[in-house]
C-alpha cells in the first residue's frame, strides 16, 4: 500500500505541479490570457512528447542551455554591476511589513517545495536511456550539483544587487537585478528566460508524470490501458495523453496559488512516505543512517501542516480519494455459491 500511496501523491501532486508551470508560463508570455495560453503549451509539449523522447530531450536541451546563458548573465551582472542600490523601481511597491515568524517560513519552505524536487524525475526516464544504472545516479548528481551552485550564485548576486529589504518587496528579482545592476537592457531577456524556464521545466514534468503512470499502470494500480507503449516511437502514448488531459482539466478549475499548494502536499507527502519506506530497507539494501529518514519524514509532514488550509483538505481528500480506490481493486471478488 505504501508504493501505491507514494505513486499516486506523486501522480497527482506533479499533475498539479504541471498546472502551476503551465500557468506560470502563461503569465510572463501573455498576462491577462493565462488559462487558454496555459492549456495551448500542455497540449503542444503533450503532442511533442507522443513523437519520441528523443524529440522532447532536443527541445529540453535548447531550453537549458538559453537558461543558464540568461541566468550567468544575471550573475554576473548582480555580482559585478552597480550596487548602489535605487528606490525608482520600488517606490509603489508597499513592504511588506511585520515580524516573520518561524511559521511563515515553514509555510513559504512548503510552497516552493514543489520547486525543488525535480531530480527525481530523472529516474522515471529509466527505461528510455541507455545504461540506467550508471547514467542515472550521475545525472542525478550532475544535477543536483550544478543546481546547487547556480541557486548559490543567483542569490549572492540578488543579495548584492537589490539587498535584502528590497528584495523582499521584489515580485520580479532577476529582472530587478540586473536593472538594478546598470544592465536595464537585459530585462527583456531575463523576463524571456523565466518564461523559458516555465516551459521547460512543464516539459520535464510531462515526461516524468507519464513514465509514472505507465509504472502504476503495468502493476494495476491504475488502469491497465494506459500500460500499452507505441512499438514504434517507444513511448507510452496512452499515459502520455492521459496526463496531458488531466492538466487540461486541472487547469480549466484551479489557478497558480491553488495548483501549487496542492502540488507540494501532495509531493511531500509522496516524499514522507519515501523515507518511511526507507526505515524498512536492511543494511543489505543499503539502507541509510536510521536519523536520515527519520529526520526526513518528520520535515515532510511539517511542511505539509503549514500548508495553507484548503491545500491540505484538498490534498487529503485526493489521498482519501485514492485509498478507497486502491481498496476497491485489491478487494477479493466474493464467488457465488
Amino acid at each position: 500500500m505504501g508504493l501505491y500511496l507514494a505513486g499516486w501523491g506523486f501522480t497527482v501532486g506533479k499533475t498539479a505541479s504541471c498546472a502551476a508551470m503551465a500557468l506560470t508560463f502563461a503569465a510572463y508570455v501573455a498576462p491577462g490570457h493565462e488559462r487558454p495560453v496555459a492549456v495551448a503549451a500542455v497540449a503542444a509539449l503533450t503532442l511533442l512528447n507522443l513523437f519520441g523522447v528523443q524529440r522532447s530531450a532536443g527541445l529540453a536541451r535548447v531550453i537549458v542551455t538559453f537558461v543558464l546563458a540568461v541566468l550567468a548573465a544575471v550573475i554576473v551582472a548582480g555580482l559585478f554591476g552597480d550596487d548602489r542600490v535605487s528606490f525608482g523601481w520600488f517606490a509603489n511597491t508597499p513592504y511588506p511589513g511585520g515580524a516573520v515568524t518561524a511559521w511563515d517560513v515553514l509555510q513559504a519552505g512548503g510552497l516552493l517545495f514543489f520547486a525543488f524536487a525535480g531530480y527525481a524525475r530523472i529516474a522515471t526516464l529509466g527505461e528510455e536511456v541507455r545504461d540506467p544504472a550508471r547514467t542515472i545516479p550521475r545525472a542525478i548528481g550532475i544535477a543536483l550539483g550544478v543546481t546547487l551552485v547556480v541557486y548559490l550564485l543567483v542569490a549572492l548576486a540578488a543579495l548584492r544587487a537589490l539587498k535584502p529589504e528590497l528584495l523582499a518587496r521584489s515580485t520580479a528579482p532577476l529582472a530587478d537585478v540586473v536593472r538594478e545592476a546598470g544592465a536595464g537592457w537585459l530585462a527583456p531577456v531575463v523576463q524571456a528566460g523565466a518564461a523559458v524556464a516555465a516551459l521547460g521545466a512543464l516539459l520535464a514534468l510531462l515526461l516524468g508524470v507519464s513514465r509514472t503512470v505507465l509504472a502504476m499502470a503495468r502493476e494495476r494500480d491504475l488502469p491497465g490501458v494506459l500500460a500499452a507503449v507505441d512499438p514504434v516511437r517507444q513511448v507510452p502514448r496512452r499515459a502520455e495523453a492521459a496526463v496531458g488531459v488531466a492538466v487540461i482539466v486541472l487547469l480549466l478549475v484551479a489557478d497558480l496559488r491553488e495548483a501549487i499548494g496542492f502540488s507540494s502536499f501532495g509531493v511531500l507527502v509522496y516524499y514522507g512516505i519515501a523515507n518511511a519506506s526507507a526505515l524498512t530497507l536492511g543494511r543489505d539494501e543499503g539502507a541509510p543512517p536510521r536519523a536520515v529518514p527519520v529526520l526526513g519524514l518528520v520535515l515532510c509532514l511539517t511542511l505539509a501542516a503549514t500548508l495553507p488550509t484548503a491545500s491540505v483538505l484538498a490534498g487529503l481528500a485526493v489521498f482519501a480519494v485514492g485509498l478507497a480506490i486502491y481498496l476497491v481493486r485489491r478487494r477479493p471478488l466474493r464467488r457465488l455459491p
